[in-house]
């Protein structure tokens, strides 16, 4: 990556809480210090964002009941709308992903993903299709009903993957990128009641790595892009044995060259350090740090892979950590106030 797209970083927030919306910063290479540039609250709760390949347009779900998706041009300092949000066709989007010409969503509250095309412009049109989840977990609260948390492309690019907190299972997922049709492909059962959040990729694109919410763990998956199936192999504990806090993991995140696994911890407000044995399979807990605030919602690894970003929503800031090459342990560099910050975002 080019050192004039390393150089900007987007936070989303949510405004409902007192967030700016989406903030541009500059990103000091050799410090990773940020610097504020603007700020657009033109969407309500983006919570969170995904860049074109190009760098130019930025996308933002708006986490509300009537839930929307949004593009800004980012060529300029301070973000600008590109044409009006549009609705996804499904409450509270909480991740989207840029496929095959189309914008992503994942709808937490009606637990369903929805599919929009992008133009040539890089505005959105109306949704294409929307893919509906089903099923439910034994927790009493949280897993009533489906809840699509995020979703995301795999290595080869041939797959989409769902992952739902409230049905403990991820689907795998074709999208067909003429129609924008989605068609369900295979799912993947995790244990009952572990409530899986987010997902990662090993860079090797064997594994995969699903963290709960629910289980203050990380279930290590094998994954087979050319059949479309994922794998659970095992769980590993994302903290000590014996913590008694109450933990609700938020994001996990795969170093680039497959040594180290990262996760942010709600409640604990830490961010964990696990080593991955050379092929990926076994995760093992190193240690936990401080987050640097309170209740880190999102974690970033900028490009370089040698620092890591926490979005701390409730004590409204991002602090970043530089990682120990060797240890894979982060150590706090620094932080920029954030109001209600909900992920960063690198160009």
């Amino acid at each position: 990556m080019g050192r004039d797209r390393a150089a900007r970083a987007f936070i989303g927030s949510f405004t409902t809480a007192g967030g700016r919306g989406v903030t541009a910063v500059a990103v000091d290479e050799e410090t990773g210090a940020l610097t504020p540039l603007g700020s657009t609250a033109a969407v309500a709760n983006p919570s969170y964002l995904a860049a074109s390949a190009d760098g130019a347009v930025l996308y933002a779900v708006g986490e509300s009941a009537d839930g929307t998706a949004a593009a800004f041009d980012i060529t300029a300092p301070v973000p600008r709308p590109i044409g009006e949000p549009v609705a996804v066709d499904g409450a509270g989007p909480t991740h989207l992903a840029l496929a095959a010409g189309h914008l992503v969503t994942a709808n937490y509250g009606s637990g369903s993903v929805t599919v929009l095309p992008v133009r040539p412009g890089g505005d959105l049109g109306p949704a294409a299709s929307v893919l509906t989840h089903h099923g439910s977990g034994p927790h009493p609260d949280r897993q009533r009903e489906p809840h699509a948390h995020q979703v995301l492309a795999d290595p080869s690019g041939r797959w989409l993957l769902s992952v739902d907190l409230g049905t403990d299972s991820v689907r795998v997922c074709e999208l067909d990128p003429r129609t924008g049709a989605l068609r369900l492909h295979s799912e993947a059962a995790l244990r009952p009641g572990s409530g899986p959040r987010h997902l990662a990729f090993h860079p090797a694109g064997r594994h995969a790595y699903v963290l709960n919410e629910l289980a203050p763990t990380l279930t290590v998956c094998r994954w087979d892009a050319d059949g479309g199936v994922l794998e659970p192999l095992g769980e590993t504990r994302v903290v000590a044995d014996g913590v008694s806090q109450e933990t609700y993991p938020s994001e996990v995140v795969v170093a680039h060259d497959g040594r180290f696994v990262w996760v942010a911890n709600r409640g604990h407000d830490s961010i964990a350090v696990l080593s991955l044995d050379e092929a990926g399979k076994r995760a093992r807990l190193v240690t936990t740090v401080d987050c640097g605030g309170h209740w880190p919602r999102d974690l970033t690894l900028d490009p370089s892979g040698r620092r890591l970003y926490a979005s701390n929503e409730r004590s409204g800031d991002v602090t970043w950590f530089a990682i120990d090459a060797s240890t894979g342990i982060p150590a706090r560099a620094g932080s920029l106030e954030a109001p209600a910050a909900s992920c960063v975002v690198f160009r």
